[in-house]
């Protein structure tokens, strides 16, 4: 399977990127002139797609273990090198469940799965990245 998109520049630091499925999606610099928080930067979207990328794998997992939870976050921290060309040496990932009777073994299983078998944008980032992970479990009481 290939990917293909198409990155249109609009001038000063503003390029426009098609996605495969025709999305539009606008990159900035913060040093654009012309910036706007509509805009995204490269490198904290490649956070983000880790984060999307882990968590789809994650609730399909729960969903197939029938494992519920009332809420689901994921926090990606990542850490850039100080010399160019800057790239994310060190990410943390946080994984925060939130639910009645949460177990940690199964949940945990969900996380490692997708960290060591499905997730292809942790694949990439092991390549040049040293990766943490973390688990949250909050388990709350049941509502009467």
């Amino acid at each position: 399977m290939k990917h293909h998109i198409h990155l249109t520049w609009l001038g000063d630091e503003n390029f426009e990127i098609t996605m495969p499925e025709g999305q539009k999606l606008l990159i900035q610099t913060g040093q654009s002139v012309q910036w706007t928080s509509a805009g995204l930067r490269p490198k904290p979207l490649m956070l983000a797609s880790l984060a999307g990328c882990t968590a789809i794998d994650v609730v399909m997992l729960m969903k197939k273990m029938r494992i519920e939870t009332r809420e689901f976050a994921i926090d990606v921290t990542g850490e850039l090198t100080e010399q160019h060309p800057k790239y994310y040496h060190q990410v943390i990932i946080e994984y925060t469940f939130t639910g009645t009777n949460l177990h940690m073994e199964k949940l945990t299983r969900c996380v490692k799965l997708s960290e060591e078998k499905y997730c292809g944008v942790m694949h990439m980032f092991r390549q040049f990245a040293e990766l943490s992970i973390r688990i949250h479990i909050h388990n709350t009481e049941t509502q009467h």
